[in-house]
């Protein structure tokens, strides 16, 4: 097989939305810290929403991307939270997909802490190409073409064979 071909993983976002600045935010960085043993960037309001007591620009979330081999390694852990079953509709056309986990302690190798209490997460994963970084460089940005992007079919496949993934 061509090696320009083959399926990578691009990156695993993590992202927990708390709704409020202050003890709980730090809770959830102190997770994601927990999780993958990277900092995470707190992720601010887009708008007020005063029923909600948000405000424009406040902190009420924290998100962690991770890359390469470790990457890898999280998303085997972050699979089998959820029993290496995804959804067909978790997948969309270009190759990513997303999934939910209702409790961090679900994750193997993590512990429950009553002074950090539990939390859910949202996990994105996004998959391509060798060749992708043409659409993000400075110099000559490109295109990618639809010949070169990664399908909804092929993206299942990767997990599958991957993971062992069940899709149900």
């Amino acid at each position: 097989m061509n090696p320009m071909r083959q399926v990578v993983l691009d990156k695993v976002v993590l992202n927990i939305g708390v709704g409020e600045g202050g003890e709980r935010l730090e809770k959830a960085e102190k997770v994601l810290n927990q999780i993958t043993g990277m900092k995470p960037k707190r992720t601010l309001a887009k708008k007020t929403i005063r029923e909600w007591k948000i405000h424009k620009k406040d902190p009420i979330g924290c998100i962690v991307t991770v890359r390469g081999q470790k990457g890898m390694e999280l998303l085997g852990r972050l699979l089998k939270a959820v029993d290496n079953r995804l959804r067909e509709s978790s997948f969309d056309p270009y190759g990513n997909f997303s999934f939910g986990i209702k409790e961090h302690i679900d994750i193997p190798g993590i512990k429950y802490d009553p002074e950090i209490g539990i939390f859910g997460m949202d996990v994105c994963v996004s998959l391509a190409r060798r060749g992708y970084r043409i659409a993000r460089r400075r110099r000559a940005r490109r295109k990618i073409p639809m010949s070169h992007r990664v399908t909804k079919e092929e993206a299942i496949e990767w997990v599958k064979t991957n993971f062992g993934v069940q899709i149900v």
